[in-house]
């Protein structure tokens, strides 16, 4: 299970939720003012995404095999999300959409060339 670090509950809303179209599973905190530790989903892909700082490292890498890349790509740009304008680049492995959280994690959503 990826674990992505993030610093704040806000940003991680608005581009996991807002703009990548996940959904929002579940959070949990130790008690009220100690770091958040939640679930998204988006289909079978399920993240984990952790204020916590021994959860995870800024900047981490997450390689996503999936069908429907282009239809990704237009939904998510159809968005105008103001931080982030993903493209579909033609790989050696594969069709990739790569797109960099607020907190610099990296996505890469690949689908296999016929």
């Amino acid at each position: 299970m990826p674990i992505l670090r993030i610093f704040s509950l806000e940003k991680a809303r608005e581009f996991y939720l807002d703009f990548l179209g996940f959904t929002w599973d579940w959070e949990h905190r130790f008690e009220a003012g100690m770091p958040l530790y939640a679930q998204v989903h988006r289909g079978d892909l399920v993240l984990h995404l952790s204020e916590h700082h021994g959860d995870g490292t800024p900047g981490s890498a997450v390689f996503v095999r999936m069908q429907g890349v282009d239809e990704f790509h237009a939904e998510v740009s159809a968005k105008r999300y103001g931080y982030m304008r993903p493209c579909v680049e033609d790989m050696p492995w594969g069709r990739v959409m790569a797109v960099i959280d607020p907190f610099g994690n990296r996505l890469s959503f690949c689908e296999d060339k016929d």
